[in-house]
């Protein structure tokens, strides 16, 4: 009995290897790198040899640069490029790289704003550029990149209103905006956003009252993390704060809030990091709070509480590590 011809097999399997080898790197996107190369300081450009960003026979691909093949092109999918120093503008070539969904540029010097073609980046997931010198205010094209989850804008100098754009992105899940200088009022639209989990506008110069940012009904449906800490915020804790049932951590140190504190907030069932320090509040704190199982700390210094009330922890600088939101 013949043996079975293993040939077929092989001539559907080689052409396919073939063509991976012979893939080649999108012209769009080889030009794109190529403007950013020859626009960044010399730590990118000593790491970045060749012409083919996503690398070729002679060199690998450059450092901080993925890519992914899609049909008969390579394409770059993630660029991240960070604590190298980059001085200057938003380098405007990389809303060239049609395909990124990850786009990582923090702890650089960048200044300027960022360009309103950031719109054209539509698979973009993660874009992260905190700690730059970035300015001027958010485009309301950020409201076009509806795959995004994850956005980091922290520790730059953005001014003028947060925009209503943001809560028309669907798929965010961490909004880090905390360290600027934006002003008004927080808009309350964000609390549509279905998958929002984590909000952090804290130290900017914001107005208003937590009634303003809640008023819709159902909102926030996910939300666990609520800084609002370090603005100009007034007014009280309004009892429908407890309605977010998801809450784990509410921060309102530092803010010019007044009344009491309502005994519902102490019946939400994940909350277990509460800053209430340095506000003007009053009254007496309930004792569901010291009752409650998951309360950790209650920071409370700073008001104008009856005598003996006490706080609930250790006052420190609660920090959370961003290995725990970027995917």
């Amino acid at each position: 009995m013949a043996r079975p011809s293993l040939s077929l097999p092989l001539i559907l399997i080689f052409p396919l290897l073939f063509h991976l080898a012979l893939a080649k790197t999108l012209k769009r996107d080889v030009k794109a790198l190529n403007e950013i190369k020859a626009s960044l300081g010399w730590r990118v450009v000593y790491a970045w040899v060749g012409d083919d960003p996503c690398g070729d026979g002679d060199h690998p691909p450059w450092s901080g640069v993925t890519c992914s093949t899609v049909g008969d092109y390579r394409v770059v999918t993630e660029l991240e490029v960070y604590a190298v120093s980059i001085v200057g503008p938003f380098p405007t070539a990389v809303t060239n790289l049609l395909d990124l969904t990850r786009l990582d540029l923090h702890n650089n010097k960048l200044t300027g704003p960022i360009p309103p073609q950031i719109g054209r980046l539509k698979r973009l997931k993660i874009l992260n550029l905190r700690w730059n010198k970035l300015q001027d205010v958010i485009p309301p094209e950020i409201g076009e990149l509806k795959s995004l989850t994850h956005l980091y804008l922290s520790f730059n100098a953005f001014k003028g209103e947060i925009p209503k754009e943001l809560a028309i992105l669907p798929e965010l899940r961490y909004l880090y905006l905390h360290e600027n200088r934006f002003s008004g009022r927080i808009p309350a639209e964000l609390g549509t956003l279905k998958n929002l989990r984590h909000l952090d506008v804290g130290n900017n110069h914001l107005v208003g009252t937590i009634r303003e940012l809640i008023r819709l009904d159902g909102c926030f449906p996910a939300l666990r993390n609520l800084y609002l800490n370090d603005n100009y915020l007034t007014g009280g804790v309004p009892a429908q704060l407890s309605n977010l049932t998801s809450l784990e951590i509410l921060h309102l140190s530092h803010n010019r809030m007044t009344g009491i504190i309502p005994v519902g907030l102490a019946h939400m069932p994940r909350l277990t990091y509460l800053y209430l320090d340095h506000n003007n509040f009053n009254g007496r704190i309930p004792d569901a709070f010291y009752k409650h199982p998951y309360l950790k700390e209650l920071y409370i210094e700073g008001n104008a509480f009856k005598p003996g009330v006490n706080p609930i922890g250790v006052h420190k600088v609660l920090e959370v590590s961003d290995t725990e939101f970027v995917v």
